[in-house]
């Protein structure tokens, strides 16, 4: 879906967590001549001083400091301990409150109990990260769903970083998003986490199927536990398609051994 742009302005934004995706957004929202600030329960103020960013310890000092965005790019698991410790009742005007998780049902239900009700909510899933979206955005999908929107230049401009940088631009209801993303991304994930507890590696004979079950693996343990965990437990969709996995496994294999039967049968005839 299209964004408007008309509006895009530069932004003051401020991130809550600078873990390894908030730093990846961050890189290019300061390309793009927007001003960061950040707070992080982990002390990352010379990464910060290095960036250009503002760094707080303390959080009401972060909530005073006047942000247009707060964007929220916690772990699913850390996020309700997060919000519900931020004093946002300290916000000085309405502020368009924006997270990045993987999951949008969880989030959004939280925003809506914790943020001051003058404030607007926006729900989004950049589905990349540094790892994919280390070339660029270009072409990249980027889900959102306006949530409580009434300032809609700010929620425009704070859309348009991604989609000047290329992304394609898809709104969906946060239901919508966890339905998809548990048969996608939670899927994928649980197949990828499979093959390395079965500890596959690369061999000297290698088909191309193999190789891309291989990389599966690499990608998927180069994401937290917690990321994956957090897809299931805050993904009320995610358990019935672990479910599902389970049940088409055990299907298959009572196939192979019917045919297995079949074959030896054949066989033993004289």
């Amino acid at each position: 879906m299209s964004v408007s742009t008309s509006s895009s302005r530069t932004l003051k934004i401020g991130l809550v967590g600078f873990g390894p995706f908030g730093q990846f957004l961050a890189k290019t929202m300061i390309k793009q001549g927007h001003i960061l600030q950040a707070t992080s329960r982990s002390d990352h103020s010379q990464l910060c001083h290095h960036l250009g960013i503002s760094f707080f310890r303390e959080e009401r000092e972060f909530i005073e400091a006047d942000n247009d965005v707060i964007l929220i790019c916690t772990s699913i698991l850390s996020l309700s301990q997060v919000l519900n410790n931020l004093p946002l009742h300290f916000l000085k005007r309405p502020t368009l409150i924006a997270e990045v998780l993987s999951v949008k049902e969880h989030p959004r239900n939280v925003l809506l109990q914790v943020v001051p009700e003058e404030m607007d909510l926006l729900c989004t899933h950049p589905m990349f990260g540094p790892e994919s979206g280390k070339n660029g955005w270009q072409d990249l999908t980027f889900v959102y769903d306006k949530v409580r929107i009434r300032d809609e230049a700010t929620c425009s401009s704070f859309l348009h970083i991604f989609q000047s940088e290329g992304c394609k631009m898809l709104e969906m209801s946060c239901e919508e998003h966890d339905k998809i993303a548990a048969r996608s991304q939670f899927l994928t994930h649980t197949i990828g986490r499979t093959l390395s507890e079965m500890e596959i590696e690369s061999t000297s004979m290698n088909t191309k199927g193999f190789e891309t079950l291989v990389q599966l693996k690499e990608n998927s343990v180069r994401d937290s536990f917690d990321l994956f965990s957090g897809l299931f437990i805050y993904n009320r969709f995610a358990k019935q398609e672990l479910q599902n996995l389970e049940l088409a496994l055990e299907k298959v294999k009572q196939k192979l051994l019917q045919k297995m039967e079949e074959q030896s049968s054949i066989e033993s005839k004289p």
